[in-house]
């Protein structure tokens, strides 16, 4: 079984992360000369463990909900990818998805100055289980960093330059059609956020989407230090403060004027919004007004102090889109 790792916290005993691959003789990915199928909704990531594997499911007393979750002991191999990237670079014999992926990543390098070293290929690429549709999946590392890549795909993107094309607007149906089925909300929404985005697009026809995350020492936050108790579901409409961490993976706003507009009412004060999910990144901007369903969380620092968040996408339910209703 291959899985995703999900946010920076982990437990010392475990790594939290979500099935996406395992072995099965019907499965339309080959590795080695083994069958894999491949896993899209939580809900039956959940659902293949819990059948099969329950020992990967566990409670987490910290963040006190059912998690996926790999015991450090299971763990047999660490896919990195930014040594993957270098991997294929060095290679001459790589099919056409592995070329764009080492394409990609050399045009935004040559356009930024970031390091090669903190630029890497991750998703179907980084296991070796890519098919010829698959799309290109980057992680760039480092705050200053990602900014700098962030900034140089807004005019990659904008001048149509070094083979970058934004989404059409069939591009956006298509990728409504298959991340509605996950998330739902009504397409003039998910219009008015996807098609302002420059985490995702097109790369010489094909696919792509940059996952932006902030390297260790930048963390600030180690497992233990905040504990988040669950308290409910909560719709909600806010005004976005602050989105400097809204382009990261976890993102995060911070938000002020919250009126709950359903689910549990007594969250005060509920002064931000989280994801750990990229489809959840860039979702806002600084002084926009948004209405968010999700999970809300009590935080409760070492310090004694108190505060609320939503956390979205653990559900079909959960959204964030901009607008007053």
């Amino acid at each position: 079984m291959i899985f995703d790792v999900k946010g920076l916290i982990h437990p010392p005993d475990r790594v939290i992360a979500y099935l996406r691959y395992f072995e099965d003789s019907a499965g339309d990915r080959v590795r080695f000369g083994k069958r894999y199928a491949k896993v899209y909704s939580l809900s039956d990531r959940d659902r293949i463990l819990g059948e099969r594997y329950p020992h990967y499911i566990y409670y987490d007393h910290v963040f006190d909900e059912r998690m996926e979750g790999v015991p450090r002991d299971y763990i047999l191999k660490l896919y990195k990818p930014v040594e993957k990237a270098s991997t294929l670079s060095s290679r001459d014999d790589l099919d056409i998805v592995e070329y764009q992926a080492v394409r990609l990543i050399q045009v935004i390098h040559d356009f930024t100055g970031v390091s090669l070293s903190y630029i890497g290929v991750s998703g179907s690429i980084l296991v070796d289980l890519h098919s010829f549709e698959s799309d290109i999946d980057i992680i760039v590392y480092g705050r200053r960093n990602c900014l700098s890549v962030y900034d140089g795909l807004k005019i990659l993107l904008g001048e149509k330059r070094g083979g970058f094309s934004p989404y059409s607007l069939n591009d956006l149906k298509r990728l409504y059609d298959f991340r509605s089925r996950d998330t739902w909300m009504p397409f003039e929404r998910f219009y008015e956020v996807e098609s302002r985005k420059v985490c995702q697009g097109r790369f010489l026809g094909r696919d792509f989407f940059v996952r932006f995350v902030v390297d260790w020492d930048e963390v600030g936050e180690s497992y233990g230090d905040r504990l988040y108790r669950f308290i409910g579901y909560a719709r909600v409409k806010a005004r976005v403060e602050d989105d400097s961490d809204s382009i990261f993976t976890p993102c995060r706003y911070t938000v002020s004027n919250v009126e709950v507009l359903s689910g549990v009412k007594d969250v005060k004060p509920l002064i931000e919004v989280t994801s750990f999910r990229g489809r959840f990144c860039g979702q806002a901007r600084k002084g926009e007004s948004v209405i968010a369903e999700g999970r809300v969380e009590k935080v409760i620092e070492k310090s004694g102090y108190e505060y609320y968040r939503l956390v979205i996408g653990n559900r079909p339910s959960d959204f964030m889109a901009i607008g007053e209703s």
